[in-house]
């Protein structure tokens, strides 16, 4: 029986979607598109009649994995801004950006199989991310602690820029070099 997506889901139901969901992203990263759904399951901790419950098909399960990615990353914002001065919560979400990179550049090969099949799982993706660091931005310039002449969208390129450049997980430290630059470069009295 294939989950009412209307109804929602008992706690322990949510849980084990979000299991499901941590495990296809690693695995999809690891083999792409030809990963073993059972193999899935088992990492999550489930049994594949409760992960094809969720995800009757391989495609709704990658866009589901890389949609949770992208909703975790934006959620972030507001949650970072509650608990952290504007700066390190902007720092400590670019490196979460860098995670979802990383993950989305592993996950390519399964996301251009779901492409294939005539599914965008990046509509609104770029508005979303957007969206979140205006917000960041915006309260870090508020905060007098960055520049104000420095866009999101040019702020978006920078970051694909470095995720491209040191999208490999054994690259990240520079990846960390790369954003703190780009942060201070940003900084209130630099630049212009």
């Amino acid at each position: 029986m294939v989950r009412d997506p209307g109804r929602p889901l008992r706690a322990d139901a949510q849980r084990n979607r979000e299991k499901i969901l941590s495990a296809a992203v690693r695995i999809f990263a690891e083999e792409g598109l030809n990963a073993h759904l059972e193999r899935i399951a088992k990492e999550a901790g489930v049994g594949t009649g409760t992960l094809y419950r969720n995800f009757p098909t391989r495609e709704l399960l990658i866009e589901a994995a890389y949609r949770n990615e992208l909703a975790r990353l934006c959620d972030a914002a507001p949650e970072l801004l509650a608990a952290l001065p504007p700066r390190e919560a902007m720092r400590v979400w670019l490196g979460r950006f860098m995670d979802y990179a990383n993950a989305k550049l592993g996950m390519a090969d399964a996301l251009r199989g779901v492409v294939a099949s005539g599914v965008n799982p990046y509509a609104q993706s770029h508005e979303m991310i957007q969206d979140a660091l205006s917000l960041l931005m915006d309260a870090a310039v508020t905060a007098g602690v960055i520049r104000s002449d420095i866009s999101a969208t040019d702020m978006f390129a920078a970051l694909t820029g470095i995720a491209l450049a040191s999208g490999k997980p054994e690259q990240r430290e520079q990846a960390d070099r790369l954003l703190d630059l780009t942060l201070d470069g940003l900084s209130a009295g630099s630049g212009r």
